[in-house]
Parts: C-alpha cells; sequence; structure tokens
C-alpha cells in the first residue's frame, strides 16, 4: 500500500475560520490533497468519492500522510497522522482509468 505524505502549512488561510480558537484542517482540504497524491502517484483521474468517513481532526502542524491501494471498486485511501486514523474512504477513478 502506497503511502505519501501530505503538507498543510501551520498559515494555510483555511486554519483561522475553521474555526476561530481551535483550528481544524477542513475536510475539503484533506480529500483535496489525497486525490492529488492519489493521481499523481497512480497515473490516474479520480471522477468522485464513493465514501468518506471522518474519524478524528487534523490540527495545524500535525505530520499526515495518505495511504491507498487500487481494486477494482476504486481507490481506497485512509488519512493518518502516525497511527491515528483521520478519515477513510474511496474514490471512484475516471471510465476506463484502471489502476
Amino acid at each position: 500500500m502506497p503511502l505519501v505524505a501530505l503538507h498543510i502549512a501551520v498559515d494555510h488561510p483555511a486554519f483561522p475560520g475553521h474555526f476561530p480558537g481551535r483550528p481544524l484542517a477542513p475536510g475539503v482540504l484533506l480529500l483535496q490533497l489525497a486525490q492529488r497524491a492519489v493521481e499523481a502517484e497512480l497515473a490516474t483521474t479520480v471522477r468522485g468519492l464513493s465514501a468518506v468517513k471522518f474519524l478524528s481532526p487534523a490540527l495545524p502542524g500535525q505530520p499526515l500522510d495518505v495511504a491507498f491501494s487500487a481494486g477494482p471498486g476504486g481507490v481506497r485511501f485512509e488519512i493518518r497522522s502516525g497511527t491515528r486514523q483521520i478519515a477513510t474512504g474511496t474514490f471512484a477513478l475516471a471510465q476506463g482509468d484502471s489502476p
């Protein structure tokens, strides 16, 4: 299962508004980073999100990575900070693309 580091700058513009006093990485930002990593590593195009579950918050400065595996149902991924799961899900691939 490939593992790719995800980087979010501590001063990312999403943090001040999400949420004031207790900043968290927005889920859409985490998904975008995971999508880009999967597309780059597999030389494929993600066409959608079949499933996603957010399990714990990603805080500014935390090291993050995404592990993923491709199969006939799409690309299953897991975003982690160390051993703690942040999010899991499945990306659907564009028609004609195969893992």
